[in-house]
């Protein structure tokens, strides 16, 4: 199991945002992470990534706790409020997070994927501050698509793309994915996570209240679209 989250619980204070949360991520497999805004979505993945401590319960990956750092050397992780440093150029900060994460892309590779993303040199040469929101976020996914990372953990990763955008995107991680690399990613789009997901969890008032296939959630809570099933699930 590449994400073990056994009994996780977190609080802020008095608020209980993870409630003994058990999820499972399996190697080579897309997870998709549904639920509304505020339902603790990002909370879950940055005490996976340890990036905000848990109160109780354990974490793995890849068979090592989620507290040492070498458990994390094959993650690239994009986080739901992307925000990269402004006084860098869009091809300034590729080149930064190639080093980051000792990709040994060429440059001829690193044009592909930027080209089938649709940041074009002119766009590559702007200060980021002058970025558009969904030509921020492109920049952020090129970098996590180009790290050469056997496991992407993706925070709403199409937040801010227009549709074709996020077409295109899809288009480039069917293809990481024939190529064996794990993507955990969390969306409140339903649609996006019935096209794209192997497994699905639905957290829900802090807690996971379906871990399965997309189409197995379907006919449990009844509905013909995971949109229709979701709102089954949540209602009950």
């Amino acid at each position: 199991m590449l994400i073990n989250c056994e009994k996780v619980v977190k609080r802020y204070a008095k608020k209980l945002v993870l409630d003994k949360i058990d999820l499972r991520v399996k190697k080579g497999e897309f997870f998709g992470l549904v639920g509304m805004n505020g339902s603790g979505k990002s909370t879950l993945i940055k005490s996976i990534l340890d990036l905000t401590g848990i109160d109780e319960g354990h974490i793995e990956i890849n068979g090592r706790t989620h507290r040492k750092v070498n458990s994390r050397e094959n993650i690239a992780y994009l986080p739901d409020r992307f925000s990269p440093p402004v006084h860098l150029r869009g091809k300034d900060f590729i080149q930064y997070m190639l080093r980051l994460h000792a990709s040994d892309k060429d440059q001829k590779t690193i044009e592909a994927v930027l080209d089938e993303l649709e940041l074009d040199k002119s766009v590559m040469l702007e200060s980021v501050n002058k970025l558009s929101k969904g030509m921020t976020q492109k920049l952020g996914l090129a970098s996590c698509l180009l790290s050469g990372k056997s496991l992407l953990i993706l925070d709403e990763p199409m937040s801010g793309l227009d549709p074709r955008a996020r077409v295109l995107f899809k288009k480039q991680l069917s293809q990481l994915k024939q190529q064996g690399v794990t993507v955990f990613f969390s969306s409140h789009v339903l649609a996006d996570v019935e096209e794209m997901a192997d497994t699905m969890a639905v957290l829900h008032n802090s807690k996971i209240y379906f871990s399965g296939a997309p189409e197995a959630f379907k006919q449990q809570y009844n509905g013909e679209t995971v949109e229709q099933a979701y709102m089954n699930c949540i209602d009950q």
